[in-house]
């Protein structure tokens, strides 16, 4: 039977960029499904008292510096240190959710991805998002209108809610089978639990 990774994220973290980009290269070799649950970080770190690496000087410094470097070789996967950081992605990740109604989900989020940790662009800005997601060939239109929505609105605070339920604390977590993996440096246990499948 096809084995299936939940992957929680948000765009704003570069952990969860290059655990995307490490779950596509695992999901070629084992042949396995990801299936991507978007979530609001900001609302999980308040709803657990978490806060960010970089907001703590040193670690942030460490992260930054040395080892983002170090797995972004290590994967060998593009990641530029995006210099807007840390972005809203509030509206990124309402639109995450619009984009699974609209059926264009895995481009919408290829795209995004691409923009902030490769193309260094402010995603925060919404004539920014808009010229981006044209390029890609989205209908950039539906997209920002589905995601000012009550309904698009309503069920991104509930997905927060219930992977804070899960007891997710930040991004990226990763389910298999059950078991919880926190962080793109755990990944090494998601690979050792597919190859011994």
């Amino acid at each position: 039977m096809r084995k299936t990774i939940e992957f929680y994220f948000d765009f704003g973290s570069p952990t969860a960029y290059l655990a995307h980009m490490r779950l596509q290269q695992l999901s070629k070799q084992y042949d396995c499904q990801v299936e991507y649950r978007p979530m609001l970080l900001g609302g999980i770190f308040k709803a657990t008292g978490n806060t960010s690496p970089v907001a703590i000087p040193a670690k942030g410094e460490y992260m930054l510096i040395h080892d983002l470097p170090r797995f972004s070789k290590r994967y060998q996967v593009e990641l530029k240190f995006n210099p807007h950081f840390p972005i809203n992605t509030l509206y990124l990740m309402r639109a995450a959710i619009a984009a699974q109604k609209l059926d264009c989900f895995a481009q919408y989020v290829d795209c995004v991805y691409q923009a902030i940790w490769q193309q260094e662009k402010n995603m925060a800005d919404m004539e920014i998002v808009n010229s981006t997601l044209l390029e890609a060939g989205l209908d950039a239109k539906a997209l920002i209108e589905l995601s000012q929505s009550d309904e698009v609105k309503a069920d991104l605070i509930k997905a927060t809610e219930q992977a804070a339920e899960r007891k997710i604390f930040g991004a990226p977590t990763m389910f298999l089978e059950g078991e919880m993996f926190f962080g793109q440096d755990r990944l090494d246990f998601v690979e050792e639990h597919l190859a011994k499948a």
